[in-house]
């Protein structure tokens, strides 16, 4: 029998091969090593809680996790339906968030330079 290490995709694995004088010969399945300890995710952030006076009867909501690289409104102002409100930008692409409806932007949840996650309040509208 002949012994080898053998590295597939980063993953190492012991092979033991047996030598017969037959046609065919035995190999005994890979036994993996010991998997590399991956390093625990960070704690995510504590969400932040709209300022009093900031909560609209519209939530506009992040539709994937990114970071903020604008914010186009502020608060006060009127906008319309459409109406690019955010930049979120997701896996390399930049998204613009759109306003869902007419209405008056009641507050705005995030700044630039924000990650946020998936469904995370971006912006409110009366």
């Amino acid at each position: 029998m002949k012994n080898y290490k053998i590295t597939v995709n980063g993953n190492v694995y012991d092979v033991t091969v047996e030598e017969t004088t037959g046609t065919a010969a035995a190999v005994t399945a890979p036994a993996a090593a010991p998997a590399a300890v991956k390093p625990a995710a960070p704690a995510p952030a504590p969400k932040k809680e709209a300022p009093k006076g900031t909560e609209g009867s519209v939530k506009v909501t992040a539709p994937m996790p990114g970071k903020i690289l604008g914010v186009k409104v502020s608060a006060g102002q009127a906008v319309k339906r459409g109406e690019v409100l955010v930049i979120l930008e997701a896996m390399k692409m930049e998204n613009e968030i759109v306003a869902p409806s007419d209405g008056t932007i009641a507050g705005i949840q995030v700044a630039v330079g924000d990650s946020v996650e998936a469904g995370a309040t971006l912006a409110t509208l009366n």
